[in-house]
C-alpha cells in the first residue's frame, strides 16, 4: 500500500496551470527525486504531498499512521536555543521513547507475565528500531562533526547564517527519521564532503524519500526513481540519473523533431556519463584490488600501508597538463600569495599560473577561501603579501549576487541597451529571441522586468548575458546555483566550447567533472593543492587514503593492546542483558497471539465476526514481529556464549 497517493491532481494559480490530471504514488522504501524546469511545479507538487498546499482539483490519500516531515527553505527555531539544543529539541519524542523503554523494562522485572506491559515494551522497542534511535547521542555527535556544526554547538541558532541554519534543520530531520522525508534542494549550502556524508547516511538508514535536486551525482547515488514534471504532467523513470538519460532518450526519439536540440544535448550527456563511468571503473579496479589485498597483508607487513598511502598521494596530484602549454598566453601569475581574515589563514604561499585555455575548478570546504581567491584575482581584494600579475585580458565575471543585472530593466533592455533586438554571441550576430530561446526563455519574457523573475530565471539571464561579452577568461562563482538540470546541461555545452580560460567555484561534482581539466583544492589553513584528475577520482583516492589512515591507526591500537594486559569481557551491555531476560516472554506472548488468530481463521463464525482481511493483516504484523524478536534473541544468546567461552589473556609481564 502506498504511503501517499495523489489522484487526478490539478493545480492552477490564476491563469498559470502547473499540474493537470496528475497521479502520483509513494511507496515505502522508495527514494524519488522530482526534476524539471524551474517554475514547472516541483515544489508545489512536494507541498501537495506534504499537505501544506491544497490542489485545485483531485484528492490526496495518505496513510494516517505515518509521520511526514519536510525540510523548510527558511527554517525557524525557538528563540534562545543553541545549535545542540535546537537539534535535541526536535528529538524529544525519540528521547522520551528511550526513557519509556527503560521504565517498562524495570516494570517487567517485577511483573514478568503482564501482557499489557509486554505489548507496550515490544511496541516501544519496534519504534526505536524503526527510527534507529538506540545510539542517538552518538549520531548527534557525528552529525555535528560532519556538518561542521560542532564549533557552533553552543551558539544561538539565530546568530548563524541562512545556510548554517539549514544544516541544523537538515541534521534534526535526518536524525528524527520520519516515515516519509521530503527534501527540497538538500545539497544547497553543503560542500562536497557534507554531501558525501549525507548520501552515506541516507542509504545506510534506509529512508523513504521524496526530494528535489539538480545535483546529478547526488541523484544518481540516491534515487530509486526519477519523476519529471513535464508540460503539467508527470513522467516516471526507474533508477538513477544514468538510467533516466537512457530512458528519456528512447522516449524523445519517438517524439516530434522539435525536440532535436534537447535530444542532441541528452545524447552528449549520456555518452559523457557512460564514458566517465566506464573509465572510472577501469581506473579504480586495479587500485581497489590492491587496497583489498593490502588489508589482508597489513597485519603481517605494516609498511605496506605507508607505501600504498604514498602511491595514492602521488596519483592524486599526478601531472597531466596538455603538451605545449608553455607557448600559451599567460592570463594570471600568482607568486607566494598570502591572505587571511581575523587571524584565520585562507591562502598561504600560493603560487600558480593560469594559462589561455585552462578550465579550472576551485573546490574545498565551505568557508575555506574559494570565493576569496576569485576576488583576489579580480583585484577586488589585495593580498596580505605576494604578487598577482594579470595579463592584458578581458574578464567576464559571474557572482552569486548577480550584480550585473538591474531589476528595473527588461530582458531586451538588458541585452540591447542601445536599442534594437540583435546580440553578438558565439561569434555571430543573432536575434535576441533566438539566442534566449537556447536558455529556455519563451518570447513573452522579452519585455519582462528582471525584478519579476525567479532566482533561477535571473541566474539564466546572468549567464546568457555573460556569454555575450567578449572575454579571454570567465570567472564564475557557484554558476549552477538555482539552475534546473536542463539549463545546467546547456551551460555545460557553452563552457566546453568556450575558447578562453574558465575559473569557477562549485560543489557540483558532476558539473566539475565535465568542465574542469584542473583542480585547485582548498584543504584548510591556507593550503591549496593542485590536481589534474577528475574531481570524482580525486575524492575517491582521498577517501582511500583516509581509509588507509584509519587502518594504520587501528593496527597501532591493536599492537598497543597486545602489549598490555587485556581484561576479559564479562557481560553484555545493559540493554542487551535486559532484552535477553525479557525476550522469551515477549516471544511466548507473540506465539499465543499468532495461535489465537490462526484458530480464529479456521473458524468461520470467528473470522466472519472479526473480519478476514483485518485478521490476515494482524497475523502478518505479528509474524514479522515474531521473526524480528526471535532473530534478536538468538543473536543475543550467541553473544552471551562468546563472552562465556572467551579465553582469559594473562599479563605476560607478571
Amino acid at each position: 500500500m502506498a504511503l501517499v497517493s495523489l489522484l487526478n491532481i490539478k493545480k492552477q494559480y490564476d491563469i498559470k496551470l502547473l499540474l493537470d490530471g496528475v497521479n502520483f504514488h509513494i511507496n515505502e522504501g522508495e527514494r524519488i527525486t522530482i526534476i524539471g524546469q524551474n517554475g514547472c511545479g516541483k515544489s508545489t507538487l512536494m507541498k501537495i504531498v506534504m499537505g501544506t498546499e491544497e490542489p485545485t482539483e483531485g484528492k490526496r490519500v495518505i496513510d494516517q499512521s505515518i509521520q511526514i516531515e519536510m525540510l523548510a527553505q527558511h527554517p525557524r527555531f525557538d528563540a534562545g536555543l543553541n545549535v545542540r539544543d535546537a537539534i535535541e529539541n526536535e528529538l524529544k519524542e525519540l528521547q522520551e521513547a528511550k526513557c519509556q523503554y527503560e521504565k517498562l523494562s524495570r516494570q517487567l522485572t517485577d511483573d514478568f507475565d503482564n501482557k499489557t506491559i509486554l505489548s507496550r515494551h515490544a511496541a516501544v522497542s519496534t519504534f526505536l528500531d524503526h527510527h534507529g534511535a538506540w545510539n542517538l547521542d552518538d549520531k548527534i555527535e557525528r552529525i555535528l562533526q560532519e556538518f561542521r556544526l560542532k564549533e557552533y554547538e553552543q551558539r544561538l541558532v539565530s546568530t548563524l547564517s541562512g545556510g548554517e541554519q539549514r544544516r541544523v534543520a537538515l541534521a534534526s530531520l535526518i536524525l528524527k527519521k520520519p516515515d516519509l522525508l521530503l527534501l527540497d534542494e538538500p545539497t544547497n549550502h553543503l560542500d562536497v564532503y557534507m554531501v558525501a556524508f549525507l548520501e552515506e547516511f541516507l542509504l545506510k538508514e534506509k529512508y523513504t524519500l521524496l526530494f528535489i535536486s539538480h545535483d546529478r551525482h547526488f541523484i544518481d547515488t540516491i534515487a530509486t526513481r526519477i519523476v519529471e514534471v513535464d508540460n503539467q504532467k508527470l513522467v516516471s523513470y526507474t533508477g538513477g540519473y544514468q538510467s533516466y538519460l537512457e530512458q528519456k532518450e528512447m522516449r524523445m526519439q519517438s517524439m516530434q523533431k522539435g525536440h532535436d536540440t534537447l535530444l542532441r544535448l541528452l545524447k552528449q550527456e549520456e555518452a559523457w556519463l557512460a564514458k566517465g563511468v566506464r573509465a572510472r571503473e577501469k581506473r579504480n579496479q586495479g587500485r581497489k584490488q590492491r587496497l583489498f589485498e593490502l588489508r589482508d597483508q597489513a597485519k603481517s607487513n605494516p609498511t605496506l600501508i605507508r607505501k600504498m598511502m604514498l602511491e595514492l598521494e602521488r596519483e592524486k596530484s599526478h601531472f597531466n597538463r596538455e603538451e605545449g602549454y608553455a607557448t600559451k598566453k599567460m592570463l594570471f601569475d600568482l607568486e607566494k600569495v598570502n591572505y587571511g581574515i581575523a587571524g584565520k589563514k585562507l591562502i598561504e604561499k600560493f603560487t600558480t599560473r593560469i594559462l589561455q585555455k585552462d578550465k579550472i575548478a576551485i573546490v574545498g570546504f565551505n568557508g575555506s577561501g574559494k570565493s576569496t581567491l576569485l576576488k583576489l584575482m579580480l583585484g577586488r581584494l589585495t593580498p596580505d603579501s605576494g604578487l598577482i600579475k594579470r595579463g592584458e585580458i578581458q574578464i567576464g565575471y559571474f557572482d552569486q549576487h548577480r550584480e550585473m543585472l538591474d531589476d528595473d530593466k527588461s530582458l531586451i533592455e538588458t541585452f540591447c541597451p542601445n536599442g534594437g533586438d540583435l546580440v553578438e554571441a558565439e561569434g555571430k550576430t543573432m536575434h535576441l529571441f533566438g539566442y534566449l530561446k537556447k536558455f529556455l526563455f519563451p518570447k513573452e519574457f522579452m519585455d519582462k522586468k528582471i525584478g519579476m523573475l525567479s532566482g533561477g530565471e535571473k541566474n539564466r539571464v546572468a549567464l546568457a548575458l555573460l556569454l555575450t561579452k567578449k572575454a579571454d577568461c570567465l570567472i564564475l562563482d557557484e554558476p549552477t546555483n538555482d539552475l534546473d538540470i536542463q539549463t545546467i546541461t546547456i551551460l555545460e555545452e557553452k563552457l566546453i566550447h568556450f575558447p578562453g580560460a574558465i575559473l569557477f567555484v562549485s560543489h557540483d561534482r558532476y558539473f566539475i567533472d565535465k568542465i574542469a581539466t584542473k583542480l585547485l583544492i582548498f584543504k584548510g589553513n591556507g593550503v591549496i593543492e593542485e590536481s589534474y584528475k577528475t574531481y570524482t577520482d580525486y575524492l575517491a583516492i582521498e577517501k582511500e587514503i583516509s581509509e588507509l589512515g584509519t587502518l594504520e591507526a587501528e593496527q597501532k591500537t591493536e599492537k598497543s593492546k597486545a602489549e598490555k594486559p587485556l581484561k576479559k569481557p564479562t557481560k553484555l551491555s545493559y540493554k542487551d542483558q535486559r532484552d535477553l531476560e525479557l525476550l522469551p516472554a515477549i516471544i511466548d506472548s507473540l506465539e499465543v497471539k499468532i495461535d489465537e488468530i490462526n484458530s480464529c481463521l479456521g473458524d468461520p463464525k470467528c473470522y466472519q465476526t472479526k473480519g478476514l482481511s483485518g485478521l490476515s493483516q494482524e497475523l502478518e504484523v505479528l509474524r514479522n514481529e515474531y521473526d524480528l524478536q526471535t532473530e534478536r534473541y538468538l543473536a543475543l544468546l550467541e553473544m552471551e556464549e562468546e563472552f562465556i567461552s572467551a579465553p582469559v589473556i594473562a599479563n605476560s609481564a607478571k
